[in-house]
């Protein structure tokens, strides 16, 4: 699937440097790509994500003064995904809700695949 089918511009685009998307933590980029892997499986078609997103930032745009305007892109980008993904019983908001707290009640570091027990710092020194 072309690149292009992913785009978001006007009031959908996210933040971007050099061309490139700005996420500054991990579960932006993981939150990006599962909706990406949503739409490319059919579960939802691009623009249908988009008009979500759209609106969301509307409404959060109405809510706060015209000074706040950098919102919150990846908050809004993730209450999108699950309202839609809601409206369209795929998943339900409540589901999605304890998933997303079980995640963030985990430890950091919970889940690089590796035993713990090991010195992460101490590699191959001589």
């Amino acid at each position: 699937m072309s690149e292009t089918l992913f785009k978001l511009e006007g009031s959908a685009a996210p933040p971007i440097a050099n061309g490139e998307i700005i996420f500054d933590a991990p579960w932006q980029s993981r939150v990006f790509g599962m909706a990406q892997a949503l739409c490319q499986s059919g579960h939802y078609h691009w623009d249908e994500f988009r008009a979500y997103l759209i609106e969301d930032i509307r409404h959060w745009e109405q809510q706060h003064s015209v000074e706040s305007l950098d919102y919150p892109y990846f908050d809004l980008f993730l209450e999108s995904l699950t309202r839609l993904l809601n409206d369209k019983s795929i998943l339900a908001q409540s589901d999605i809700q304890a998933r997303s707290q079980a995640f963030s009640d985990r430890p950091h570091g919970h889940d690089h695949g590796q035993d713990d027990s090991h010195d992460h710092d101490d590699r191959h020194s001589h």
